[in-house]
């Protein structure tokens, strides 16, 4: 969080914020493949930020792409598996195609998995986990008395996964503002005032 509060303060368009944000998660993913971190999962584009100006969603879906082509090569060069969660058919079918040729591309790396959370809501995400859940008991597959935690947490967008040990937020609010509400059941909830432009490898390390 921070990346239009970060332009604001320079004048600048707060697409320029965005920018520095990329910059800023390419390195804290270098940094987290140095410290052995198997799984890291990032807060790219929330189901709520649909309701910014339609400049800045269209500056961010350009950005998005142009991230998707440059940055897949050196991702696969350092073994890095590039997983998306979250409802993409929102999107482009150019970024859908983007996404889904960097997810094959990298499938069988296994150094480090990089979860991207693009038109993710945790809400959404309980909400379509619940209706898998409520077909499979239709159709007779699942039996009503068998369902618990295990079955919904299996349907989520990052099932299979451990849960976060970590969540890390930028930019001052105090809150998980609708991101992985089921899966950060029993994290660790770190706070920080610096912007996320500005959040470097001393504050992941201060995080950890």
């Amino acid at each position: 969080d921070g990346n239009g509060r970060w332009a604001e303060r320079r004048k600048r368009p707060r697409t320029f914020g965005h920018q520095a944000g990329l910059k800023t998660l390419r390195r804290i993913v270098e940094h987290s493949g140095r410290l052995g971190v198997g799984e890291l999962t990032v807060f790219a584009f929330s189901s709520e930020n649909w309701n910014r100006p339609k400049a800045e969603i269209n500056r961010l879906m350009d950005l998005f792409m142009r991230a998707l082509d440059r940055e897949t090569d050196e991702l696969h060069a350092n073994e890095v598996r590039v997983r998306f969660v979250g409802d993409l058919t929102a999107f482009s079918t150019e970024l859908q195609e983007g996404v889904r040729a960097a997810e094959l591309r990298t499938r069988n790396n296994a150094r480090m998995i990089l979860n991207v959370a693009a038109n993710y809501g945790g809400r959404w995400d309980i909400v379509e986990a619940a209706r898998a859940v409520a077909a499979r008991a239709k159709e007779g597959s699942l039996a009503i008395e068998d369902i618990d935690a295990e079955t919904l947490a299996a349907e989520l967008q990052l099932g299979g996964v451990p849960d976060p040990d970590l969540l890390i937020r930028t930019g001052g609010e105090q809150r998980i503002s609708n991101f992985l509400l089921w899966n950060l059941a029993y994290a660790e909830l770190y706070f920080c005032d610096t912007l996320w432009p500005d959040f470097g490898d001393t504050d992941f390390d201060a995080a950890l």
